[in-house]
C-alpha cells in the first residue's frame, strides 16, 4: 500500500503530514517520492487527485513514453498510477497556483517514475526521491538548494520540457473527475487514506502494494521493508 500526501509527496505504508521538506540524502528509515515537497493547502485552492490504470489509452501512452525515454527495453506497461496536484495553493498564500504530476509505471518487472511540471509558484521546495538509508536518491536540479524560484517547467532529463523520468527497479496525463480520479479530502497537510495498489510496485528491491498520496507533493513506503530485508539476509 502507499499514500498520496497533500504536501507533494508519496509515502509507503504510512501517511505523512510533514510539510517542511528535508534534504536528500536524508539517511532515514523511509522510502519517499517527492514530486514537489512544500507546504501546500488544497483547502485554499486546487485539487489533489489520483487514478490507477490497468488498461486503456493511458497504458499505451505510458508504454510509448518509457520506450522513448529508455530505448531498447521493449517495455509494455501493465499498470500506471497517476497522482495530480492541480492548481494547488501554498499554505496561507491563496493567490498561488502550482500544478504537477507523479506517475508510477510498471510492467511487474521494471518500474519507472515520471514527474511532470506545469506552472510552479515561487516557494522553497524539494523534488526527487530518497530510499531507506539513502542507498538510492535523486535530487532534481535546483530543488535541494532551498531556491524559491522554480525552473521545473522548463527543465528535464529526457529532453521533454517539464518532465523528469527515472528507472527505479535497480507532460500531464489525463486527470480529474471526468476520468474517474478520486479526490483527496480538503485538509491542510493531510493525506489520502491508504491506497491499495492494483499491481505491485518495485522500488529499489522493495515491493510495495499500498501508498499514501500527500497534499505536500510526494509519495512514501514501509511495511514490507523488514520482511524483504530478512529474505535478503537468509539468501
Amino acid at each position: 500500500m502507499f499514500q498520496v500526501n497533500n504536501n507533494g509527496h508519496l509515502t509507503f505504508n504510512e501517511p505523512s503530514s510533514q510539510f517542511v521538506p528535508y534534504s536528500f540524502p536524508a539517511n532515514r528509515n523511509q522510502d519517499i517520492i517527492a514530486g514537489l515537497w512544500t507546504d501546500l493547502d488544497n483547502g485554499m485552492r486546487g485539487v489533489v487527485s489520483y487514478h490507477q490504470y490497468t488498461s486503456g489509452n493511458v497504458l499505451t501512452r505510458a508504454t510509448q513514453d518509457i520506450n522513448t525515454h529508455f530505448p531498447n527495453l521493449n517495455f509494455s506497461a501493465s499498470w500506471v498510477f497517476v497522482a495530480t496536484w492541480d492548481k494547488v495553493a501554498y499554505f496561507s498564500l491563496t493567490n498561488t497556483e502550482t500544478s504537477f504530476q507523479v506517475l508510477l509505471i510498471s510492467d511487474r518487472n521494471s518500474s519507472f517514475i515520471l514527474m511532470n511540471y506545469g506552472e510552479i509558484a515561487v516557494t522553497t521546495h524539494r523534488a526527487g526521491y530518497d530510499t531507506i538509508n539513502s542507498t538510492h536518491y535523486i535530487v532534481i536540479n535546483g530543488s535541494n538548494s532551498g531556491s524559491s524560484i522554480s525552473n521545473l517547467k522548463n527543465s528535464s532529463n529526457v529532453s521533454v520540457s517539464g518532465r523528469w523520468a527515472f528507472r527505479v527497479d535497480e507532460i500531464f496525463y489525463p486527470f480529474g473527475l471526468t476520468v474517474g480520479d478520486k479526490s483527496n479530502p480538503v485538509d491542510d497537510d493531510g493525506s489520502s487514506s491508504v491506497i491499495q495498489l492494483l499491481s505491485p510496485f518495485l522500488f529499489f528491491g522493495r515491493t510495495y502494494q499500498q501508498i499514501y498520496y500527500m497534499y505536500v507533493y510526494c509519495l512514501n513506503f514501509n511495511l514490507l521493508i523488514h520482511i524483504l530485508n530478512r529474505l535478503v539476509m537468509t539468501q
